[in-house]
Protein backbone atom coordinates (compact mmCIF):
# COMPACT_ATOMS: atom_id res chain seq x y z
CA UNK A 1 0.00 0.00 0.00
CA UNK A 2 1.67 3.25 -0.91
CA UNK A 3 1.82 5.89 2.02
CA UNK A 4 -0.83 8.55 0.32
CA UNK A 5 -3.02 5.38 -1.43
CA UNK A 6 -6.50 6.63 -0.75
CA UNK A 7 -8.33 3.42 -1.33
CA UNK A 8 -6.14 1.96 1.12
CA UNK A 9 -7.18 4.71 3.73
CA UNK A 10 -10.67 3.99 3.28
CA UNK A 11 -10.34 0.38 3.52
CA UNK A 12 -8.84 0.57 6.84
CA UNK A 13 -11.42 2.99 7.93
CA UNK A 14 -13.63 0.52 6.84
CA UNK A 15 -12.25 -2.11 8.71
CA UNK A 16 -12.00 -0.12 11.57
CA UNK A 17 -15.95 -0.88 12.01
CA UNK A 18 -14.88 -4.38 13.65
CA UNK A 19 -13.89 -1.91 16.83
CA UNK A 20 -16.68 -0.01 17.45
CA UNK A 21 -18.73 -3.00 19.01
CA UNK A 22 -15.86 -3.51 21.73
CA UNK A 23 -15.46 -0.02 21.86
CA UNK A 24 -18.75 0.87 22.51
CA UNK A 25 -18.66 -1.75 25.15
CA UNK A 26 -15.80 0.17 27.06
CA UNK A 27 -18.02 3.52 27.03
CA UNK A 28 -21.13 1.74 28.60
CA UNK A 29 -19.27 0.32 31.02
CA UNK A 30 -19.97 2.93 33.69
CA UNK A 31 -23.74 2.37 32.41
CA UNK A 32 -23.33 -1.20 33.37
CA UNK A 33 -21.49 -0.73 36.70
CA UNK A 34 -24.13 2.15 38.20
CA UNK A 35 -26.56 -0.79 37.51
CA UNK A 36 -24.53 -2.94 39.89
CA UNK A 37 -24.56 -0.65 42.36
CA UNK A 38 -28.26 0.00 42.23
CA UNK A 39 -28.43 -3.66 42.47
CA UNK A 40 -26.07 -4.02 45.52
CA UNK A 41 -27.61 -1.23 47.21
CA UNK A 42 -30.95 -2.50 46.97
CA UNK A 43 -29.80 -5.61 47.92
CA UNK A 44 -28.55 -3.97 51.10
CA UNK A 45 -31.81 -2.11 51.58
CA UNK A 46 -33.93 -5.36 51.51
CA UNK A 47 -31.36 -7.19 54.13
CA UNK A 48 -31.16 -3.78 56.53
CA UNK A 49 -35.17 -4.05 56.54
CA UNK A 50 -35.50 -7.93 57.56
CA UNK A 51 -33.45 -7.42 59.67
CA UNK A 52 -35.21 -4.51 61.26
CA UNK A 53 -38.58 -6.69 61.03
CA UNK A 54 -37.05 -9.24 63.20
CA UNK A 55 -35.64 -6.44 65.79
CA UNK A 56 -38.73 -4.56 65.74
CA UNK A 57 -40.40 -7.54 67.76
CA UNK A 58 -38.16 -7.71 70.77
CA UNK A 59 -39.38 -5.48 73.85
CA UNK A 60 -35.63 -4.10 73.56
CA UNK A 61 -32.91 -4.36 71.56
CA UNK A 62 -30.36 -6.08 73.95
CA UNK A 63 -26.68 -6.15 72.72
CA UNK A 64 -26.04 -9.68 73.76
CA UNK A 65 -29.19 -11.11 71.84
CA UNK A 66 -28.29 -9.30 68.73
CA UNK A 67 -24.91 -10.60 68.62
CA UNK A 68 -26.85 -14.36 68.92
CA UNK A 69 -28.55 -13.49 65.79
CA UNK A 70 -25.44 -12.60 64.00
CA UNK A 71 -23.86 -15.55 65.46
CA UNK A 72 -26.53 -17.81 63.72
CA UNK A 73 -26.37 -16.09 60.46
CA UNK A 74 -23.37 -18.30 60.37
CA UNK A 75 -21.76 -15.97 57.43
CA UNK A 76 -24.97 -16.35 55.21
CA UNK A 77 -24.47 -12.36 54.13
CA UNK A 78 -21.60 -10.86 52.67
CA UNK A 79 -23.20 -7.42 54.29
CA UNK A 80 -21.86 -6.13 57.77
CA UNK A 81 -24.67 -5.21 60.08
CA UNK A 82 -24.69 -2.87 63.02
CA UNK A 83 -27.66 -1.91 65.57
CA UNK A 84 -27.87 1.78 67.23
CA UNK A 85 -30.02 2.46 69.45
CA UNK A 86 -32.82 5.37 69.79
CA UNK A 87 -30.55 7.32 71.21
CA UNK A 88 -27.35 6.70 68.37
CA UNK A 89 -25.82 4.50 70.44
CA UNK A 90 -23.87 0.93 68.77
CA UNK A 91 -25.26 -1.46 70.19
CA UNK A 92 -24.16 -4.29 67.74
CA UNK A 93 -22.05 -5.54 64.93
CA UNK A 94 -22.06 -8.34 63.23
CA UNK A 95 -17.47 -7.99 62.48
CA UNK A 96 -17.15 -7.71 66.21
CA UNK A 97 -19.69 -10.07 67.49
CA UNK A 98 -18.67 -13.06 65.00
CA UNK A 99 -15.59 -14.62 66.81
CA UNK A 100 -12.65 -12.04 65.01
CA UNK A 101 -13.57 -12.62 61.54
CA UNK A 102 -12.67 -10.63 58.67
CA UNK A 103 -15.17 -7.34 57.91
CA UNK A 104 -16.16 -8.54 53.86
CA UNK A 105 -17.35 -4.36 54.30
CA UNK A 106 -13.72 -3.43 53.60
CA UNK A 107 -13.60 -6.36 51.22
CA UNK A 108 -11.11 -9.42 50.98
CA UNK A 109 -7.41 -7.90 49.87
CA UNK A 110 -6.69 -7.54 46.54
CA UNK A 111 -5.96 -11.25 44.78
CA UNK A 112 -3.40 -11.61 42.50
CA UNK A 113 -5.48 -11.69 39.60
CA UNK A 114 -6.85 -8.70 40.54
CA UNK A 115 -3.06 -7.12 40.90
CA UNK A 116 -1.95 -8.69 37.72
CA UNK A 117 -4.84 -7.23 35.54
CA UNK A 118 -4.55 -3.58 37.07
CA UNK A 119 -1.05 -3.76 36.21
CA UNK A 120 -1.04 -4.49 32.65
CA UNK A 121 0.12 -1.67 30.01
CA UNK A 122 -3.16 -2.40 28.10
CA UNK A 123 -5.48 -2.51 31.01
CA UNK A 124 -4.06 0.61 32.20
CA UNK A 125 -4.46 2.05 28.53
CA UNK A 126 -7.93 1.45 28.32
CA UNK A 127 -8.62 2.14 31.66
CA UNK A 128 -7.03 5.81 31.28
CA UNK A 129 -9.44 6.45 28.57
CA UNK A 130 -12.80 5.11 29.82
CA UNK A 131 -11.68 6.95 32.91
CA UNK A 132 -11.50 10.27 30.89
CA UNK A 133 -14.40 9.37 29.16
CA UNK A 134 -16.36 9.23 32.54
CA UNK A 135 -14.58 11.97 33.74
CA UNK A 136 -16.27 14.04 31.39
CA UNK A 137 -19.74 13.07 31.09
CA UNK A 138 -20.06 12.53 34.95
CA UNK A 139 -18.13 16.49 35.56
CA UNK A 140 -21.85 18.17 35.65
CA UNK A 141 -23.09 15.55 38.88
CA UNK A 142 -19.83 16.12 40.05
CA UNK A 143 -20.41 19.90 40.23
CA UNK A 144 -23.83 19.21 42.00
CA UNK A 145 -23.43 16.35 44.29
CA UNK A 146 -20.66 16.49 47.33
CA UNK A 147 -17.52 13.74 46.44
CA UNK A 148 -17.37 10.55 48.44
CA UNK A 149 -16.67 11.37 52.07
CA UNK A 150 -14.49 9.39 54.29
CA UNK A 151 -15.22 7.01 57.23
CA UNK A 152 -16.88 8.94 60.38
CA UNK A 153 -14.37 9.12 63.49
CA UNK A 154 -15.06 7.08 65.95
CA UNK A 155 -17.44 7.85 68.65
CA UNK A 156 -19.67 10.26 66.02
CA UNK A 157 -22.91 9.36 64.26
CA UNK A 158 -23.29 8.92 60.81
CA UNK A 159 -25.68 10.82 59.21
CA UNK A 160 -27.43 7.88 57.53
CA UNK A 161 -28.00 7.11 60.84
CA UNK A 162 -29.34 10.08 62.20
CA UNK A 163 -31.79 9.88 58.51
CA UNK A 164 -33.43 6.38 59.72
CA UNK A 165 -33.82 7.51 63.28
CA UNK A 166 -35.42 10.51 61.95
CA UNK A 167 -38.02 7.91 60.08
CA UNK A 168 -36.30 7.87 57.06
CA UNK A 169 -34.36 5.96 54.49
CA UNK A 170 -30.79 6.79 54.82
CA UNK A 171 -27.68 6.10 52.47
CA UNK A 172 -24.27 7.19 52.35
CA UNK A 173 -20.94 5.81 49.96
CA UNK A 174 -17.41 6.30 51.39
CA UNK A 175 -14.09 5.69 50.94
CA UNK A 176 -12.88 2.15 52.10
CA UNK A 177 -9.64 2.82 53.76
CA UNK A 178 -6.66 1.21 52.09
CA UNK A 179 -8.68 0.38 49.30
CA UNK A 180 -9.50 1.27 45.81
CA UNK A 181 -13.26 0.27 46.05
CA UNK A 182 -16.14 2.18 48.48
CA UNK A 183 -18.67 1.36 51.18
CA UNK A 184 -22.12 1.63 50.64
CA UNK A 185 -24.11 1.72 53.74
CA UNK A 186 -27.88 1.63 53.52
CA UNK A 187 -30.14 2.48 56.94
CA UNK A 188 -33.70 1.77 58.42
CA UNK A 189 -35.65 2.61 61.32
CA UNK A 190 -36.66 0.07 63.77
CA UNK A 191 -40.02 0.31 64.38
CA UNK A 192 -42.02 -1.32 67.23
CA UNK A 193 -45.68 -0.07 67.88
CA UNK A 194 -45.11 2.93 65.57
CA UNK A 195 -42.15 3.90 67.80
CA UNK A 196 -38.90 4.15 66.44
CA UNK A 197 -36.48 2.24 69.03
CA UNK A 198 -33.58 1.86 67.04
CA UNK A 199 -31.70 1.96 63.37
CA UNK A 200 -30.16 -1.28 61.53
CA UNK A 201 -27.44 -0.02 58.97
CA UNK A 202 -26.50 -2.62 56.12
CA UNK A 203 -22.78 -1.78 54.84
CA UNK A 204 -20.93 -3.51 51.97
CA UNK A 205 -17.77 -2.89 49.94
CA UNK A 206 -17.58 -2.99 46.32
CA UNK A 207 -14.20 -4.40 45.76
CA UNK A 208 -16.11 -7.66 44.47
CA UNK A 209 -18.03 -5.58 41.61
CA UNK A 210 -14.73 -3.83 40.88
CA UNK A 211 -12.76 -7.28 40.56
CA UNK A 212 -15.33 -8.39 38.17
CA UNK A 213 -15.14 -4.68 36.55
CA UNK A 214 -11.84 -5.34 36.46
CA UNK A 215 -11.90 -8.74 34.09
CA UNK A 216 -14.33 -7.58 31.69
CA UNK A 217 -12.17 -4.19 31.30
CA UNK A 218 -9.22 -6.22 30.65
CA UNK A 219 -10.62 -8.82 28.01
CA UNK A 220 -12.83 -5.94 26.03
CA UNK A 221 -9.44 -4.00 26.04
CA UNK A 222 -7.87 -7.64 24.49
CA UNK A 223 -10.72 -7.59 21.97
CA UNK A 224 -10.28 -3.96 21.10
CA UNK A 225 -6.31 -4.05 20.57
CA UNK A 226 -6.81 -7.80 18.80
CA UNK A 227 -9.86 -6.29 16.59
CA UNK A 228 -7.62 -3.23 15.41
CA UNK A 229 -4.86 -6.20 14.50
CA UNK A 230 -7.00 -7.75 12.17
CA UNK A 231 -7.74 -4.02 10.66
CA UNK A 232 -4.71 -3.82 9.91
CA UNK A 233 -4.03 -7.13 8.55
CA UNK A 234 -7.23 -6.80 6.59
CA UNK A 235 -6.10 -3.80 5.04
CA UNK A 236 -2.51 -5.06 4.71
CA UNK A 237 -4.12 -8.05 2.50
CA UNK A 238 -6.42 -5.54 0.75
CA UNK A 239 -3.53 -3.81 -0.11
CA UNK A 240 -1.89 -6.34 -1.46
CA UNK A 241 -4.44 -7.69 -3.55
CA UNK A 242 -6.29 -4.66 -4.69
CA UNK A 243 -4.50 -1.55 -4.51
CA UNK A 244 -1.13 -2.56 -5.09
CA UNK A 245 -2.15 -4.15 -8.84
CA UNK A 246 -4.39 -1.04 -9.41
CA UNK A 247 -1.07 0.97 -8.89
CA UNK A 248 0.55 -0.91 -11.39
CA UNK A 249 -2.27 -0.72 -13.68
CA UNK A 250 -2.52 3.51 -13.49
CA UNK A 251 1.24 3.45 -13.71
CA UNK A 252 1.51 1.33 -16.49
CA UNK A 253 -1.60 3.01 -18.40
CA UNK A 254 0.12 6.61 -17.45
CA UNK A 255 3.43 4.91 -19.24
CA UNK A 256 1.13 3.78 -22.40
CA UNK A 257 -0.35 7.53 -22.59
CA UNK A 258 3.12 8.95 -23.54
CA UNK A 259 4.53 5.53 -25.20
CA UNK A 260 5.16 5.73 -28.82
CA UNK A 261 5.00 3.02 -31.37
CA UNK A 262 3.06 -0.50 -30.49
CA UNK A 263 1.28 -0.66 -26.93
CA UNK A 264 1.64 -3.40 -24.87
CA UNK A 265 -0.55 -6.26 -25.61
CA UNK A 266 -0.65 -7.73 -21.85
CA UNK A 267 -1.36 -5.59 -18.52
CA UNK A 268 -0.22 -6.88 -14.98
CA UNK A 269 -2.77 -9.01 -13.52
CA UNK A 270 -4.40 -10.46 -16.68
CA UNK A 271 -4.35 -13.74 -15.51
CA UNK A 272 -6.24 -12.95 -12.26
CA UNK A 273 -9.95 -14.42 -12.54
CA UNK A 274 -11.49 -11.56 -10.55
CA UNK A 275 -12.20 -7.17 -11.39
CA UNK A 276 -8.98 -6.16 -11.31
CA UNK A 277 -8.08 -9.09 -13.82
CA UNK A 278 -11.19 -7.95 -15.65
CA UNK A 279 -9.89 -4.49 -16.08
CA UNK A 280 -6.31 -5.93 -17.14
CA UNK A 281 -7.85 -7.50 -19.96
CA UNK A 282 -10.07 -5.16 -21.05
CA UNK A 283 -6.99 -2.60 -20.94
CA UNK A 284 -5.19 -5.27 -23.09
CA UNK A 285 -8.09 -5.77 -25.26
CA UNK A 286 -8.14 -2.03 -25.72
CA UNK A 287 -4.06 -1.55 -26.66
CA UNK A 288 -4.97 -4.70 -29.47
CA UNK A 289 -7.58 -2.82 -30.59
CA UNK A 290 -5.73 0.45 -30.82
CA UNK A 291 -2.12 -0.93 -32.34
CA UNK A 292 -4.86 -2.82 -34.96
CA UNK A 293 -6.11 0.94 -35.88
CA UNK A 294 -2.84 2.78 -35.70
CA UNK A 295 -2.00 -0.69 -38.09
CA UNK A 296 -4.62 0.59 -40.17
CA UNK A 297 -4.08 4.40 -40.54
CA UNK A 298 -0.37 3.50 -41.56
CA UNK A 299 -1.56 1.02 -44.07
CA UNK A 300 -4.19 3.69 -45.06
CA UNK A 301 -2.21 5.82 -44.89
CA UNK A 302 0.90 4.36 -47.41
CA UNK A 303 -2.53 3.52 -49.89
CA UNK A 304 -3.48 6.78 -49.97
CA UNK A 305 0.05 8.44 -50.53
CA UNK A 306 0.55 5.42 -53.21
CA UNK A 307 -3.19 5.79 -54.74
CA UNK A 308 -2.38 9.74 -54.89
CA UNK A 309 1.42 9.68 -56.21
CA UNK A 310 0.22 7.34 -59.48
CA UNK A 311 -2.25 10.15 -61.04
CA UNK A 312 0.05 13.06 -59.92
CA UNK A 313 3.24 11.84 -61.52
CA UNK A 314 1.21 10.73 -64.52
CA UNK A 315 -0.27 14.39 -64.87
CA UNK A 316 3.36 15.52 -64.31
CA UNK A 317 5.36 13.71 -67.00
CA UNK A 318 2.14 14.75 -69.35
CA UNK A 319 2.65 18.47 -68.63
CA UNK A 320 6.17 18.37 -69.00
CA UNK A 321 6.17 16.22 -72.45
CA UNK A 322 3.33 18.40 -73.76
CA UNK A 323 5.10 21.56 -73.03
CA UNK A 324 8.47 19.88 -74.73
CA UNK A 325 5.97 19.23 -77.76
CA UNK A 326 5.98 20.64 -81.19
CA UNK A 327 3.09 18.60 -82.38
CA UNK A 328 -0.39 19.56 -81.93
CA UNK A 329 -1.83 16.52 -81.85
CA UNK A 330 0.86 15.28 -78.95
CA UNK A 331 -0.75 18.48 -76.93
CA UNK A 332 -4.36 17.08 -77.50
CA UNK A 333 -3.14 13.45 -76.61
CA UNK A 334 -1.02 14.59 -73.65
CA UNK A 335 -4.05 16.80 -72.52
CA UNK A 336 -6.42 14.11 -72.74
CA UNK A 337 -4.45 12.05 -70.08
CA UNK A 338 -4.23 14.80 -68.19
CA UNK A 339 -8.12 15.10 -67.80
CA UNK A 340 -8.48 11.34 -67.30
CA UNK A 341 -5.73 11.55 -64.60
CA UNK A 342 -7.80 14.44 -63.35
CA UNK A 343 -10.97 12.93 -63.05
CA UNK A 344 -9.17 9.86 -61.39
CA UNK A 345 -8.02 11.89 -58.45
CA UNK A 346 -11.41 13.68 -58.15
CA UNK A 347 -12.94 10.07 -57.98
CA UNK A 348 -10.20 9.30 -55.60
CA UNK A 349 -10.91 11.97 -53.35
CA UNK A 350 -14.73 11.42 -53.32
CA UNK A 351 -13.93 7.77 -52.53
CA UNK A 352 -11.83 8.99 -49.74
CA UNK A 353 -14.31 11.53 -48.83
CA UNK A 354 -17.30 9.01 -48.54
CA UNK A 355 -14.52 6.50 -45.93
CA UNK A 356 -13.95 9.32 -44.35
CA UNK A 357 -17.92 10.28 -43.77
CA UNK A 358 -18.87 6.42 -42.51
CA UNK A 359 -16.10 6.39 -40.27
CA UNK A 360 -17.08 9.81 -38.54
CA UNK A 361 -21.31 9.22 -38.68
CA UNK A 362 -21.88 6.06 -38.74
CA UNK A 363 -21.71 5.63 -34.85
CA UNK A 364 -24.01 9.22 -34.67
CA UNK A 365 -26.57 7.16 -37.33
CA UNK A 366 -29.99 7.12 -36.09
CA UNK A 367 -30.71 3.29 -36.11
CA UNK A 368 -34.42 2.27 -36.93
CA UNK A 369 -36.24 -1.03 -37.77
CA UNK A 370 -36.00 -1.53 -41.72
CA UNK A 371 -37.99 -4.11 -43.70
CA UNK A 372 -34.92 -5.86 -45.89
CA UNK A 373 -37.44 -6.94 -48.63
CA UNK A 374 -38.80 -3.66 -48.96
CA UNK A 375 -34.92 -1.48 -49.43
CA UNK A 376 -34.14 -4.33 -51.42
CA UNK A 377 -37.34 -3.97 -53.93
CA UNK A 378 -36.46 -0.16 -54.33
CA UNK A 379 -32.67 -0.66 -55.12
CA UNK A 380 -33.63 -3.74 -57.59
CA UNK A 381 -35.80 -1.38 -59.76
CA UNK A 382 -33.44 1.37 -59.80
CA UNK A 383 -30.63 -0.55 -60.63
CA UNK A 384 -32.29 -2.79 -63.49
CA UNK A 385 -33.68 0.61 -64.87
CA UNK A 386 -30.39 2.11 -64.96
CA UNK A 387 -28.25 -1.51 -65.93
CA UNK A 388 -26.20 -0.85 -69.36
CA UNK A 389 -26.02 -3.47 -72.08
CA UNK A 390 -29.23 -5.12 -71.98
CA UNK A 391 -28.22 -6.68 -67.91
CA UNK A 392 -31.02 -7.22 -66.17
CA UNK A 393 -31.85 -7.71 -62.16
CA UNK A 394 -33.90 -9.72 -60.25
CA UNK A 395 -35.04 -9.97 -56.94
CA UNK A 396 -36.45 -12.93 -55.28
CA UNK A 397 -37.47 -13.02 -51.23
CA UNK A 398 -38.37 -16.34 -49.71
CA UNK A 399 -39.57 -15.22 -46.38
CA UNK A 400 -41.83 -12.91 -44.88
CA UNK A 401 -41.13 -9.20 -43.52
CA UNK A 402 -37.31 -9.44 -42.57
CA UNK A 403 -36.81 -6.53 -39.98
CA UNK A 404 -32.99 -5.76 -38.66
CA UNK A 405 -31.69 -2.28 -36.28
CA UNK A 406 -29.83 -0.19 -38.91
CA UNK A 407 -29.84 3.22 -40.61
CA UNK A 408 -31.86 2.95 -43.39
CA UNK A 409 -29.08 5.32 -45.33
CA UNK A 410 -26.53 2.95 -44.72
CA UNK A 411 -28.14 -0.19 -45.45
CA UNK A 412 -29.02 1.11 -48.96
CA UNK A 413 -25.15 2.07 -49.56
CA UNK A 414 -23.88 -1.41 -49.19
CA UNK A 415 -26.91 -3.08 -51.24
CA UNK A 416 -26.33 -0.01 -53.90
CA UNK A 417 -22.64 -1.03 -53.71
CA UNK A 418 -22.72 -4.39 -54.12
CA UNK A 419 -25.31 -4.68 -56.97
CA UNK A 420 -23.50 -1.92 -58.80
CA UNK A 421 -19.96 -3.83 -58.51
CA UNK A 422 -22.22 -6.65 -59.94
CA UNK A 423 -23.32 -5.45 -62.66
CA UNK A 424 -20.15 -3.90 -63.41
CA UNK A 425 -18.68 -6.67 -63.95
CA UNK A 426 -21.45 -8.54 -65.90
CA UNK A 427 -21.44 -9.09 -69.30
CA UNK A 428 -23.92 -7.65 -72.06
CA UNK A 429 -27.21 -9.60 -71.45
CA UNK A 430 -26.15 -11.40 -68.53
CA UNK A 431 -28.27 -11.75 -64.97
CA UNK A 432 -27.70 -9.70 -61.80
CA UNK A 433 -29.34 -11.75 -59.27
CA UNK A 434 -30.59 -10.55 -55.46
CA UNK A 435 -31.99 -13.05 -53.29
CA UNK A 436 -33.17 -12.78 -49.79
CA UNK A 437 -33.48 -15.30 -47.05
CA UNK A 438 -33.49 -15.62 -43.02
CA UNK A 439 -34.35 -17.37 -40.31
CA UNK A 440 -34.65 -17.41 -36.28
CA UNK A 441 -31.80 -14.98 -35.80
CA UNK A 442 -30.16 -14.22 -39.21
CA UNK A 443 -31.20 -12.36 -42.75
CA UNK A 444 -29.18 -13.74 -45.50
CA UNK A 445 -28.91 -11.13 -48.83
CA UNK A 446 -27.34 -12.82 -51.55
CA UNK A 447 -26.01 -11.10 -54.68
CA UNK A 448 -24.73 -13.16 -57.42
CA UNK A 449 -23.55 -12.13 -60.95
CA UNK A 450 -22.52 -14.06 -64.30
CA UNK A 451 -19.41 -11.96 -64.77
CA UNK A 452 -15.27 -13.89 -64.61
CA UNK A 453 -15.84 -14.63 -60.88
CA UNK A 454 -13.08 -13.78 -58.65
CA UNK A 455 -9.42 -15.67 -58.30
CA UNK A 456 -9.21 -17.71 -54.88
CA UNK A 457 -5.85 -15.51 -54.03
CA UNK A 458 -8.36 -12.43 -54.24
CA UNK A 459 -11.90 -13.61 -52.38
CA UNK A 460 -10.52 -11.51 -48.90
CA UNK A 461 -8.31 -8.73 -50.70
CA UNK A 462 -11.43 -7.49 -52.91
CA UNK A 463 -13.20 -6.10 -49.33
CA UNK A 464 -9.42 -4.04 -48.68
CA UNK A 465 -9.35 -0.42 -49.64
CA UNK A 466 -8.15 0.89 -52.73
CA UNK A 467 -7.96 -3.18 -53.99
CA UNK A 468 -9.34 -3.36 -57.57
CA UNK A 469 -9.26 -6.49 -59.80
CA UNK A 470 -10.37 -5.60 -63.43
CA UNK A 471 -8.27 -7.50 -65.90
CA UNK A 472 -10.17 -6.06 -68.17
CA UNK A 473 -10.41 -2.90 -67.57
CA UNK A 474 -6.27 -1.05 -67.83
CA UNK A 475 -7.22 2.31 -66.97
CA UNK A 476 -8.31 1.70 -63.97
CA UNK A 477 -11.81 3.89 -63.73
CA UNK A 478 -12.32 2.42 -60.40
CA UNK A 479 -10.70 3.00 -56.91
CA UNK A 480 -11.45 -0.01 -54.89
CA UNK A 481 -13.37 1.30 -51.92
CA UNK A 482 -17.31 0.66 -52.73
CA UNK A 483 -16.76 -3.33 -50.73
CA UNK A 484 -14.84 -1.70 -48.28
CA UNK A 485 -17.12 0.43 -47.41
CA UNK A 486 -19.82 -1.98 -47.96
CA UNK A 487 -18.22 -4.18 -45.49
CA UNK A 488 -17.39 -1.60 -42.49
CA UNK A 489 -21.20 -0.71 -42.63
CA UNK A 490 -22.46 -4.20 -42.41
CA UNK A 491 -19.74 -5.20 -39.64
CA UNK A 492 -20.78 -2.08 -37.60
CA UNK A 493 -24.28 -3.56 -37.11
CA UNK A 494 -22.88 -6.71 -36.39
CA UNK A 495 -23.18 -8.84 -39.34
CA UNK A 496 -20.58 -10.23 -41.56
CA UNK A 497 -19.97 -10.01 -45.32
CA UNK A 498 -17.88 -12.75 -47.61
CA UNK A 499 -17.27 -13.19 -51.56
CA UNK A 500 -17.60 -16.71 -53.35
CA UNK A 501 -17.51 -17.79 -56.79
CA UNK A 502 -20.26 -19.74 -58.62
CA UNK A 503 -20.09 -22.24 -61.14
CA UNK A 504 -19.18 -22.39 -63.77
CA UNK A 505 -18.79 -18.65 -63.62
CA UNK A 506 -19.60 -15.55 -61.61
CA UNK A 507 -19.20 -14.52 -58.13
CA UNK A 508 -21.36 -14.48 -54.85
CA UNK A 509 -21.53 -11.64 -52.23
CA UNK A 510 -23.23 -12.84 -48.94
CA UNK A 511 -24.49 -9.94 -46.62
CA UNK A 512 -25.23 -11.69 -42.84
CA UNK A 513 -27.23 -9.39 -40.47
CA UNK A 514 -28.82 -10.17 -36.84
CA UNK A 515 -32.58 -10.04 -36.87
CA UNK A 516 -33.48 -7.58 -34.54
Amino acid sequence: MTPFSRIGLRLFAFNLLVVFVPVSGVLYLGLYESRLLQAQEAGLVQQARVLAAALGDREALDGAQIGQLFARLERRSDARFRVYAADGTLIADSVRQMAGTASDEQGRGASSDDRSARSRLLYRFGAWIAGARDWALSLPDRLRTPPARSMPESGTVPAEVDAALAGRYGAATRVTPGQRSLTMFSAVPIRRDGTITGAVVASQSTFRLLSALYAIRLRTFQIIGGSIVAAVLLTALAATTVVRPLVRLRRQALGVAGRRGALPAVFAGARRRDEIGDLARALGELSRRTNDHIRLLESFSADVSHELKNPLASIRTAADTMADSDSAEERRRFHALMVRDVARLERLVSGLRDVARVEGQIEHDRIEPVEVGGLLREFAEAAGAAAPRGIRVTLAVSVAPAVVMAARERLGQVIDNVVSNAVSFSPDGALVSIALGADARRVRIAVEDEGPGIPPAHLERVFDRFFSYRPDDPVREHVGLGLAIARQIVESYGGTMAASNREPRGARFEIVLPIS
